[in-house]
């Protein structure tokens, strides 16, 4: 089975978090949080900072790791590190997704997330 690997950004802003609505593939109009693929010799961190400014035209400061999840996709196995960040520059201006809202932790659950994002989306919503 193909393997892929990437990162992507838990962006917290005024207590809410930012979710995208995939505009593109098998999983089009699904929610997700922003992030891509690592490229070759490319940290975490850098890989990151670098999706967010592509698909979001905008800049973030990496926190924390969150969490790391493994999903079995019919196609591929994804291996997700999902990373706390926050806003250092710009708003989100949509290139690749339908639409993004900014969410408080007990709305995360009312859309309908890639299987792979909710295990990050539970464990926002029942932080102490």
């Amino acid at each position: 089975m193909k393997q892929i690997e990437v990162v992507a950004a838990i962006i917290k802003h005024e207590g809410k978090y930012l979710a995208t609505q995939r505009g593109y593939g098998e999983f089009k109009g699904w929610w997700e949080f922003p992030g891509g693929k690592i490229e070759p010799e490319e940290s975490h961190h850098e890989a990151l900072v670098r999706e967010i400014r592509e698909e979001l035209r905008m800049g973030i400061g990496v926190e924390r790791l969150l969490c790391t999840t493994e999903y079995d996709y019919p196609t591929f196995h994804l291996t997700m590190h999902c990373y706390l960040c926050h806003i250092t520059e710009g708003t989100p201006h949509l290139t690749e997704h339908l639409e993004a809202r900014w969410l408080a932790p007990e709305e995360l659950h009312s859309l309908q997330w890639l299987p792979a994002d909710v295990e990050a989306v539970e464990l926002i919503r029942y932080r102490k």
